[in-house]
């Protein structure tokens, strides 16, 4: 894989005939990845270098105050590893404050784009705005584009059975549930990074151990509570388990949200380990069993069941 260069300063910055696309990548998903690789296309026909510009944190963070309600699709670590799976070759995340979220759309394509970076050619997705207000549009590119010289174009979007894809549906699929219909919009498995904390050994007594797991990121949009089946990533191995997002019902009151993941024919301590959970699909919605057997009952199905798609 190509080692991806993250740059977080700008200052003095030199690239080869730059081809850049820009946007808050909220969710990197199949649509996002087909301007990255129109992007990529475009360099190579250049003799350039492929280019993300994107900011941190989360615009809404800044301009809405929103950090208590807007959970995230990538996280920023996520982020950086998707990227440099695309194969792109450089990532630039420029720090978004209220001065920059209030630079007009051609003090941005001038200051940072032109004057900093020096863009060749700029790649511009279907939906994008830009620049304060979101007053930047692609016909205010194509302006700015002849009085800087350089080049723009417009990536058409990509549907799926007729529908455009976006963040904002996927965050609805995510919230439902719809982890399916998610990943196929993702073009990937939605995952996410934790630690395995200690919890209160429950599964353990009943024949199905589980790693309980802190997320690495409050802001995390973790699916509604269910039992999913998942792929688990411990190191550089890998394994099928099935996750329980919920309340333990079963169990008795308990008015904090864990999570919980057995995973199949593993059997070591890995307390403080990170770990990552990608999810496959949805087994069934987290309910109250009459009573412990009822419970296990329910489990060995559903062992049996993500050992089966597991094996597919």
């Amino acid at each position: 894989m190509k080692k991806l260069k993250i740059y977080t300063d700008i200052s003095g910055l030199q690239l080869s005939n730059p081809v850049l696309t820009t946007g808050t990548f909220d969710g990197i998903h199949r649509g996002h990845f087909s301007v990255l690789s129109h992007m990529k296309e475009k360099a190579a026909l250049m003799g350039g270098e492929s280019v993300v510009f994107t900011f941190w944190p989360h615009p809404r963070y800044v301009l809405q105050n929103s950090s208590g309600n807007l959970k995230l699709l990538n996280t920023l670590e996520e982020k950086k590893t998707l990227f440099e799976r695309s194969g792109i070759d450089n990532l630039i995340i420029y720090p978004f404050t209220e001065d920059f979220a209030s630079l007009s759309s051609r003090d941005f394509i001038q200051k940072i784009l032109v004057e900093k970076i020096g863009v060749k050619h700029l790649v511009f997705g279907y939906d994008h705005q830009f620049g304060k207000n979101r007053e930047g549009s692609f016909d205010s590119l194509k302006e700015s584009s002849h009085e800087f010289g350089f080049s723009v174009e417009q990536v058409d979007a990509l549907t799926i059975d007729g529908i455009n894809i976006s963040s904002t549906k996927i965050r609805h699929m995510l919230e439902a549930g719809e982890i399916d219909l998610a990943n196929k919009y993702l073009g990937y498995n939605y995952y996410m990074r934790g630690v395995v904390v200690s919890g209160m050994k429950l599964g353990r007594k009943i024949g199905f151990p589980t790693a309980n797991v802190s997320p690495d990121d409050d802001h995390k949009l973790i699916p509604p509570p269910g039992v999913y089946c998942v792929k688990v990533r411990v190191g550089n191995e890998e394994f099928a388990g099935m996750m329980n997002i919920g309340f333990r019902p079963t169990f008795g009151e308990n008015n904090r949200e864990t999570i919980e993941v057995h995973i199949i024919d593993f059997d070591r301590e890995i307390y403080d380990n990170a770990i990552e959970l990608w999810f496959v699909t949805k087994l069934r919605d987290e309910k109250k069993f009459d009573g412990i057997d009822a419970l296990i009952t329910q489990l060995k199905k559903d062992k049996e069941e993500t050992i089966r798609i597991m094996s597919k």
